[in-house]
């Protein structure tokens, strides 16, 4: 029988393919970033490139996460799209189509394979130059440690009650991250 390809599983597959596993903070996070932030410069190159952000929770030191580096990638509406997805796919990216997400509704995942995880984790967030929340976020809980903690504590009981469910961790984390957003938009200008 012929093995599924990884976009052809379903989310319970997935979901049992990918648990949801947090880890203790990892020194190396922040180098790990910062080499396929070279990676992803030279593959996308410069002038398409607005900014490049580490985000998520790999990128706050002290609180667990998902071994997964999340960067969020910014750039500009000249970009050549078709072009960006096939240098990503050669750098060994799978690439998901994300109509729900803004323009230009891209996001690029690397380790995943249909044996499970291979190598490091990144999820890639591909958009056009704005004022996004993630970054708010994530800076927000590096400068408020019980924050922090507080969504650390959260992610552990949601990834109790939801190991083989992505969306429904994901979306059990909204109503805090919005409620932080709201406040680290007022105080960190």
């Amino acid at each position: 029988m012929k093995k599924k390809l990884l976009h052809e599983l379903s989310i319970d597959e997935l979901g049992n393919l990918f648990p949801i596993y947090l880890v203790e903070h990892q020194d190396n996070w922040n180098s790990l970033y910062l080499s396929e932030k070279k990676i992803l410069r030279k593959i996308i190159g410069k002038n398409n490139i607005i900014r490049i952000s580490h985000i998520g929770s790999t990128a706050v030191p002290g609180i667990i996460s998902k071994p997964t580096i999340d960067i969020l990638l910014e750039i500009t509406g000249e970009t050549d799209l078709d072009n960006l997805i096939n240098n990503m796919k050669d750098e060994g990216y799978n690439y998901t189509a994300q109509p729900e997400n803004p323009e230009p509704h891209m996001m690029f995942t690397k380790g995943y394979t249909i044996d499970g995880f291979k190598g490091q984790a990144f999820h890639v967030h591909v958009r056009y130059e704005g004022d996004w929340d993630e970054i708010y976020f994530c800076e927000y809980l590096k400068v408020n440690h019980n924050l922090a903690k507080e969504y650390e504590s959260l992610k552990i009981e949601l990834s109790r009650l939801y190991k083989n469910n992505r969306e429904l961790y994901t979306s059990g984390k909204s109503e805090f991250i919005k409620k932080a957003v709201m406040t680290a938009r007022k105080e960190l200008k």
